[in-house]
């Protein structure tokens, strides 16, 4: 919105040259992460006030650790308070005629309301389990399936017309038409390596990136800001990631595939980053408010969504380890409990307590410790990832 206004001014008078600096996608980066960290730090207690005026708190589950029962009515869905930084900074200091900002933007928010519908169930009706996983798992599944269809063909293609164009083409040929090498899989470390996977292949990598960075980072929001910080950490690293993709002279040198547009998604990223610093303000030990799933599914399908983007899927795996290993810590857990069950008629437990995080405080951590623990980890998988840059 600043940049057109920005760029109307430079048109009406030579006076307004200065204007020009709009035009730079470092500062309006930066821009972006202090106007979402401003709206977070002063809406902040404002909307805190609102959540626990509206009781909406926390329900704890049964079976949940001791020490965290204290925690039962604190204010949830604070997520709104990221979502709108988010969404307010970016609309203001990106370019609003970028296809994929506005794809980010509404994979992002969709989510965030399949959250929002399940923090509600869980408050109003008082149940811990909130949405159904079935109910759940079907929205995800629309929003990523659709936004995998647009993505596969808009990687290639620079306008929304020649994306409907290429996907009337693709219908109508059989469903074959072969994609650029820019849109196969590409090998960290390893130069100029990418692998085909055609249109279903992208398609169904986008959908479980998508999906399950969303479901990782929810499952990781257990503890008072383990799942916050990541996301800034790693959402800040792809936002690198998206300046080198989206800059022909970047790509080039570093052996990146050149993605025209992608670039402004630094933006988002930066945005991302200071909703998040700001959130961080008031849910560090002992928090004050949670971030619910409305904040957490829509973090973790913003950061699927710009991985693929900007096509470093395996390096989102690497980068965000932690939500990788905590989503495998449930499902090896579950999955290890049903089968001890259905063989020996009674169910074992590989971890004291799934989510990861969770064995951790039963092992005798702090919550604290295990917060600051993982993202110190976080950091050093976020420098493995920016250093495929360039050891190639």
């Amino acid at each position: 919105m600043l940049l057109t206004l920005a760029q109307w001014l430079q048109t009406i008078s030579p006076e307004f040259g200065y204007f020009r600096v709009f035009q730079y996608l470092t500062f309006r980066a930066v821009m972006a992460a202090l106007t979402a960290l401003l709206i977070g730090l002063v809406a902040g207690p404002f909307v805190i006030r609102r959540l626990a005026a509206l009781k909406i708190g926390q329900p704890i589950r049964e079976y949940a650790m001791q020490s965290h029962l204290a925690k039962s009515g604190t204010p949830t869905m604070g997520g709104v308070l990221i979502l709108m930084g988010i969404a307010v900074s970016t609309l203001l200091w990106a370019d609003l005629s970028n296809r994929f900002v506005w794809i980010v933007l509404i994979v992002t928010l969709g989510f965030g309301a399949i959250g929002w519908v399940d923090d509600w169930r869980k408050v109003v009706n008082k149940d811990p389990e909130g949405m159904r996983s079935r109910e759940k798992y079907m929205w995800q599944s629309i929003i990523g399936l659709v936004a995998a269809l647009y993505l596969v063909f808009s990687i290639s293609e620079s306008s929304n017309l020649r994306v409907l164009e290429l996907f009337y083409t693709w219908v109508k040929s059989g469903f074959d038409v072969n994609l650029p090498p820019k849109a196969g899989l590409l090998l960290p470390f390893i130069k100029e390596v990418s692998y085909p996977l055609g249109v279903f292949g992208f398609v169904i990598m986008t959908y479980l990136v998508i999906v399950g960075s969303s479901n990782a980072v929810n499952l990781t929001d257990g503890l008072d800001g383990l799942a916050i910080m990541p996301v800034v950490l790693v959402g800040s690293a792809l936002g690198v990631f998206a300046y080198v993709t989206g800059s022909s002279v970047y790509s080039k040198y570093l052996l990146f595939p050149y993605i025209p547009g992608s670039g402004e998604l630094m933006i988002f990223c930066a945005a991302m980053a200071g909703a998040g610093l700001a959130f961080l303000w008031f849910n560090t030990h002992p928090a004050q408010v949670f971030m619910g799933d409305v904040g957490a599914l829509a973090l973790g399908a913003a950061l699927g969504t710009i991985a693929v983007i900007v096509r470093q899927e395996i390096v989102l795996a690497i980068m965000g380890g932690i939500f990788v290993v905590e989503a495998l810590s449930v499902m090896l857990q579950v999955t290890y409990f049903k089968y001890t069950k259905k063989k020996y008629g009674q169910g074992q437990r590989i971890l004291k307590m799934a989510p990861l995080h969770h064995h951790f405080e039963k092992s005798g951590w702090k919550e604290t410790q295990v917060v600051v623990r993982f993202w110190i980890i976080t950091m050093l998988l976020c420098l493995v990832g920016l250093s495929t840059l360039k050891l190639r």
